[in-house]
């Protein structure tokens, strides 16, 4: 086989790989969708519930959300709420006591032991039927409660997921592109929760049967891992788009790249310990959602380093790979401008995809080094704005919520 035949297949293959990741698979969840959805059978259903708000030093945001949680439009006597303090060292515990004759129970770990250890430890003290887990730094619409439980009344159901809206007084450009790509993810979501169901949540906000429940190793990537723990016990879990928290996006492309390539790192060793939910004869179109959703959209860095070799090869017999190869070097060069520019503090609309999309993929390169080393997350660090710094009140513009 000649170099420019092995170039030429090489390139075709991971142009195929990449468009069905990014397009072939929605497509498809678009048209299972409308040939087999699967209904969720709401009742009238009102627990008791636990909110497990997980915190590692939290002093920043922590009173904002205990108020916000306060005010949820449930019961006051049929929930609960539990600081989940992994060994903060600021003023989390202080602040989380201050609440306690307002119902706030603190559970701090003896040591420090990371975010699903802590919510592990929450889950064994809870009383309530149905656990809801959620961070410091986002806030609740009035009414999740009331628009999750009744999902809970259908037996088949053991996670309901709310929609997260990601805001950004600051209109920076890491918060544009990460805001563009969780609104892909929604759809992704509202589609692979009407095939089969979700193959993870926002850790923000969803909800658990208590009964479901697994406690997690402590690397484990909670709220991605938490709906294959569903569907290995035949339950499945939902998409409740009308249950609508917020929370600010990271406004730094140094901050953001380092969650989530902790974030990919955990789920990769998530996807590596349940391989066997990858197998289409064990777990059926749930197969298909991780290999689709997570395997295949990790390997995109791979993808696009075999087109750019491949193009640049090819570049000397057609325009057609020359205009590919040409593209791709703006693309990056444009995502290295971004990122010289935010250094220099300047702000720029423009560049805001690229700089996401090659950030977001170099998380994924990085992540996949790191798995493949032996390298594991279990702890935890906060990465928003320093306490000085005021955050602001994000509000939601009634067209947002559907």
């Amino acid at each position: 086989m000649s170099l420019k035949l092995a170039a030429e297949m090489t390139f075709w293959l991971s142009v195929a790989a990449l468009s069905y990741t990014y397009a072939g698979y929605p497509l498809l969840l678009l048209t299972m969708s409308r040939l087999r959805q699967r209904e969720v059978r709401r009742a009238a259903f009102e627990p008791v519930i636990s909110v497990i708000v997980t915190a590692y030093n939290e002093e920043r945001d922590l009173t904002a959300k205990l108020e916000n949680t306060l005010a949820l439009d449930y019961p006051r006597e049929l929930f609960e709420i539990i600081v989940a303090s992994d060994c903060s060292t600021d003023r989390t515990d202080e602040i989380a006591q201050a609440f306690a004759d307002r119902g706030v129970r603190l559970a701090r770990q003896p040591q420090r032991l990371g975010k699903t250890a802590a919510q592990n430890m929450a889950v064994a003290e809870a009383r309530g039927e149905i656990i809801v887990f959620s961070d410091a730094t986002s806030l609740y619409e009035p009414d999740v409660l009331r628009v999750m439980m009744p999902s809970f009344a259908d037996p088949t159901v053991g996670c309901v997921a709310g929609r997260l809206i990601y805001v950004d007084p600051a209109e920076s450009r890491v918060g544009r592109g990460a805001r563009s790509y969780w609104n892909y993810e929604t759809f992704l979501k509202r589609h692979e929760s009407s095939v089969c169901s979700l193959i993870g949540a926002s850790g923000c906000l969803y909800a658990v049967r208590r009964s479901a429940y697994v406690p997690l190793y402590h690397e484990a990537c909670s709220d991605f891992v938490i709906a294959t723990k569903m569907v290995e016990q035949n339950l499945r879990a939902v998409y409740e788009p009308r249950a609508v928290c917020t929370e600010e996006t990271n406004r730094q492309a140094d901050k953001e790249l380092k969650m989530r390539v902790r974030v990919i790192a955990q789920t990769f060793t998530d996807l590596w310990r349940h391989r066997a939910m990858m197998n289409p004869f064990r777990s059926g179109f749930y197969a298909v959602q991780l290999l689709s959703h997570k395997v295949m959209r990790y390997a995109v860095p791979f993808f696009l380093i075999a087109i750019m070799v491949t193009s640049g090869v090819l570049a000397q017999y057609s325009t057609l790979y020359f205009v590919v190869l040409v593209s791709q070097l703006a693309c990056y060069l444009g995502a290295l401008g971004a990122w010289l520019l935010e250094r220099a503090g300047v702000h720029s609309r423009m560049l805001a995809l690229p700089q996401y999309f090659v950030l977001s993929n170099l998380a994924a390169l990085i992540a996949c080094y790191q798995f493949l080393r032996g390298e594991r997350y279990a702890h935890w660090e906060t990465n928003r704005e320093s306490v000085a710094t005021p955050r602001a009140t994000p509000t939601i513009a009634p067209h947002e919520v559907r």
